[in-house]
């Protein structure tokens, strides 16, 4: 029913069905909060100290870092191969996610019906694994060593940059892409001159990303026996010295500090080419 021209309209604060759906989601929320702290049995009376009992452990467990321990060549070599590592699972995943992407975006799929739906299939099962299963699951079959690391950050890299990637290529224009078509190119054609350049500076910044994250994962992958920093802290941790494990935690923190700034850096160059 329509307000009749020059008919003042009243204001309410509350107007269904949209209030009542925004205010009974918030109630719905917040009882399944305190359904869930109940059903867990979550010390809520616990959590009040529990930085000041971190600060106790840190001080009298953690302090001061042996320094010195991460500061002899044998740790640096396993620091080099961490980064070695993150490379070539970031790299040969980002080289798996260029097909990949292209056959997981909707609009330019040689298939929709099947080769479409496999990609996805494909994309969302490496992301659906995290990197430490993957390490787990690889390092049982392969034994110890960098390449269970590099094949399970490579598997994590592919399904995280091919999600990103499918997206981007399926937001393209297809304009140049149905001329081309029209010519008679073929799918490679198509794709390599018709939608790779109209993607290229977004896919520069997926593979920063990419490298970011793989990086990060890198650091600790080695704890399940995937080798590099994480060997050293799996060690450290069982023996537990935990002067060393900070000092190993201050090291891995350090890097991936220098990580993110690089990252950074280029990301802007990135930017700017847009």
């Amino acid at each position: 029913m329509t307000t009749p021209p020059g008919t003042a309209v009243k204001w309410r604060r509350f107007r269904h069905p949209d209030s009542t759906i925004r205010w009974g989601s918030w109630v719905g929320a917040i009882a399944f909060l305190a359904f869930s702290v109940d059903y867990l049995e979550i010390p809520l009376d616990r959590l009040i100290g529990i930085f000041g009992r971190m600060g106790d452990t840190l001080a009298t467990r953690y302090y001061p870092p042996d320094i010195r321990y991460i500061l002899n060549w044998d740790y640096f070599q396993y620091v080099v191969e961490t980064i070695q590592m993150a490379y070539l699972g970031a790299l040969f995943g980002l080289l798996i996610t260029i097909p990949l992407g292209w056959l997981a975006a909707w609009n330019v799929t040689p298939s929709r019906r099947f080769v479409y739906p496999v990609a996805r299939l494909v994309t969302m099962g490496c992301r659906a694994v995290h990197e430490m299963i993957w390490a787990i699951i690889f390092v049982s079959i392969l034994g110890f060593g960098m390449l269970p690391g590099v094949i399970a950050l490579t598997l994590f890299c592919a399904g995280f940059a091919g999600k990103l990637f499918s997206e981007e290529v399926e937001a393209i224009d297809m304009g140049p892409v149905e001329a081309m078509r029209a010519t008679g190119a073929n799918m490679i054609q198509v794709f390599v001159y018709g939608v790779f350049p109209q993607v290229r500076v977004a896919f520069t910044g997926i593979a920063i990303y990419t490298w970011d994250v793989a990086f990060r994962a890198a650091t600790v992958v080695g704890f399940f026996g995937a080798g590099g920093m994480g060997w050293y802290l799996k060690r450290n941790v069982l023996q537990i010295e935990t002067e060393r494990v900070a000092a190993i935690l201050l090291s891995i923190v350090l890097l991936v500090l220098v990580s993110e700034i690089v990252s950074a850096w280029a990301r802007s160059r990135v930017m700017r080419m847009r």
